[in-house]
């Protein structure tokens, strides 16, 4: 008997579905006619033990206990599931071959892989278990996965490596929690000040943009621009660029701060001759954005519809298991296997299907075409997130459901158009002996582009950047009729949204201070997992950590002054990375699990000491839970918005604004 145990229910049944009839339904499971079973998780049915099934003492929390860290580490059966648990240990009793059905992702190897092991499966049996990896849950596709079945044994490095995660977090979560919780009660705090290995660092980011934003002094700088006809009429745009001269009125951005100096160079250059130095035309070439994994997703939602993380999560498995409209959403990978390419052509005859935009860029697709995001080396257990053969129940969503599924799509549609065509064009001139330079970047050919919305058709790479130039030669006479002031103001960085603590947890090398820790990691590690990144951030708002003012995202008060209390390992996002980079190497078979452990072990009790040695004192001033400090500067215009407003983006260093226009 051949027993296949899938990770929830909902999978169970697709599998189920695309294998022989007639079935017969029993509780927890589901007989085919053969003799063969499906049964399945409902999560993690297993957990870590609690400390005090360890040592009854463990119950108290008390400061002398620590580090709890177990010699024999223990799982404990989950209360809501233990039925489930049960079933599962007679059937596995009973087959005489095992299909591990978990999902595609280090988790999901986890989940069923911990089961397996806590039935005590025999050596032999492990031996033979095999792997069934389902990214979409479409009958047809199952069966294609069921015809390529792997060795369990081949993805042990992936479980070592979400078991290391697991425990970690124990570890950490659990010691240092009831370290600071001890310590604030001690000082007359009444909650849980609790630390997480991915949550204090998010907390400390978004601590630390609110203060950067809050000692943020604007200053008012200029730019001098000169509108220049050449013999043809044809009038452009070219900014000044300061000479090394004009340091001592600039600032270390190579900003002019001196209105006077700007408005001299202005009124120099009016009416006077122009010549071109450097006249520089390219025709370039973008290619499409890849498909989405989930954060990237996540990113562009909050972008376009304001949703939250959790919100597009909890859509996109609806839109997996309930619709199986698409692949399996938790992905961080945004590439394809090379063999997907051949179900193209019905995806995109599914989208023709589906009325509006999203048929309408189908029916242009070539589905021919094979972009760079077919990649088998850049894809492991799972690929990106695209739609399926089932792409046409659009009418059975609703209307974010559509919003979602139409942004999945319209990403996948676009690796069947060619790359954006258009010509990059460069300008310098000579002016009264000042040097001016133009940016310009012409459409040929749309492409890809031809999918988005109009307004993001036009969108040029660079802010300064104008849609047409002349075309113009080396030595070349113009004429400048005018120049103009532009005095600009800086603003503080962008407050975090949705989006943009989103794509900081994802490239969290940006954020790293060590600059060493930094030039190893790559930018795709990040803090925490696509599937985690979502409650992560909903936790920290249930912990009164987090408030929200529109779309922004700010410290509470009792955020701000708890992460003030921690050291700055703990708030700073380098050692999390460096435990991504090592959970990493773990699943890649490059990196040992024992090691990773007892270097954990060590700074831990590292982390232990300096909490027993910081002061009471620290906390004693540590408020309850209240709003953000922001509250009070709340303006009427956020407290009406409730529209999408398009997000300013996440920058690490101050942007400017335009504020007015003043002529010389």
């Amino acid at each position: 008997m051949i027993l296949y145990i899938a990770e929830k229910p909902s999978l169970a049944r697709a599998i189920a579905s695309a294998l022989p009839t007639p079935q017969k339904k029993e509780e927890g499971c589901i007989w085919l006619p053969n003799g063969d079973c499906i049964s399945w998780c409902i999560g993690h049915l297993l957990e870590q033990a609690e400390p005090h099934q360890y040592n009854p003492a463990f119950k108290a929390w008390n400061l002398d206990h620590l580090p709890i860290i177990p010699t024999d580490w223990q799982w404990q059966e989950k209360a809501n599931t233990k039925k489930q648990l049960g079933v599962l240990k007679k059937l596995i009793k009973k087959a005489t071959h095992l299909v591990h059905a978990g999902d595609p992702d280090r988790e999901g190897q986890l989940l069923v892989d911990e089961v397996l092991h806590y039935t005590k499966v025999p050596a032999q049996k492990l031996k033979t278990t095999q792997r069934l990896l389902v990214n979409d849950l479409t009958p047809s596709a199952i069966k294609k996965a069921l015809n390529n079945l792997r060795a369990n044994s081949e993805f042990s490095a992936l479980s070592r490596s979400a078991l290391g995660r697991a425990r970690a977090d124990w570890l950490f979560g659990l010691n240092l929690t009831r370290a600071y919780t001890i310590k604030g009660r001690q000082a007359g705090y009444q909650g849980v000040l609790s630390i997480g290995r991915v949550q204090t660092p998010v907390l400390g980011l978004i601590a630390a943009r609110d203060k950067e934003r809050e000692a943020f002094i604007a200053k008012d700088f200029y730019q001098v621009w000169a509108t220049v006809k050449t013999e043809q009429d044809i009038e452009f745009q070219a900014k000044w660029l300061p000479s090394e001269s004009c340091q001592p009125y600039m600032d270390e951005e190579n900003r002019v701060l001196s209105l006077p100096l700007a408005q001299n160079v202005a009124k120099r250059i009016t009416n006077k001759p122009a010549v071109v130095m450097n006249a520089d035309y390219k025709q370039k070439k973008q290619t499409a954005p890849l498909p989405y994994s989930l954060s990237a997703l996540q990113i562009d939602a909050a972008k376009a519809f304001s949703l939250s993380a959790q919100q597009v999560l909890d859509i996109c498995q609806t839109l997996y298991e309930r619709h199986q409209m698409i692949t399996y959403p938790r992905s961080d990978c945004r590439y394809l296997p090379t063999q997907q390419h051949k179900d193209a052509p019905t995806i995109i005859t599914a989208l023709t299907r589906s009325g509006g935009e999203i048929q309408q860029g189908a029916e242009n697709a070539d589905a021919t075409r094979k972009s760079k995001a077919w990649n088998d080396k850049q894809v492991s257990a799972h690929h990106a997130i695209i739609p399926t053969t089932q792409a046409h129940k659009v009418t059975a969503l609703n209307k974010t459901e559509a919003l979602v599924f139409h942004l999945i799509a319209r990403q996948y549609l676009m690796q069947f158009y060619p790359e954006y065509d258009y010509l990059s064009s460069y300008i310098r001139l000579e002016i009264e002996g000042g040097h001016f330079e133009a940016k310009g970047n012409t459409p040929i050919s749309l492409g890809w582009k031809a999918l988005l919305p109009a307004k993001a058709k036009n969108a040029e790479p660079d802010e300064e950047s104008q849609n047409t130039l002349p075309k113009l030669t080396k030595g070349e006479n113009l004429w400048c009729t005018k120049g103009q002031v532009q005095e600009k103001i800086t603003t503080p960085p962008a407050a975090f949204t949705d989006a943009t603590l989103l794509a900081a947890m994802t490239g969290i090398s940006r954020f790293v201070t060590n600059k060493d820790i930094r030039a190893i990691l790559k930018e795709t590690d990040g803090l925490g997992t696509e599937a985690t990144r979502a409650s992560i951030i909903e936790l920290l708002f249930k912990r009164n950590f987090l408030v929200r003012q529109g779309k922004q995202i700010h410290a509470s008060q009792t955020g701000r002054a708890f992460i003030d209390c921690l050291p700055l390992q703990l708030v700073t996002p380098d050692m999390t990375a460096q435990w991504e980079s090592a959970l990493n190497g773990i699943s890649l078979g490059e990196a040992s699990y024992q090691d990773f452990m007892i270097n954990l072990e060590e700074n831990l009790n590292q982390l232990l000491s300096a909490s027993r040695e910081m002061p009471t004192s620290a906390l004693q001033n540590l408020p309850a839970p209240t709003k953000s400090p922001f509250a009070k500067r709340k303006s009427t215009a956020n407290r009406k918005s409730t529209g999408a407003r398009k997000s300013t983006g996440l920058k690490a260093a101050p942007k400017t604004k335009r504020r007015t226009k003043a002529s010389s």
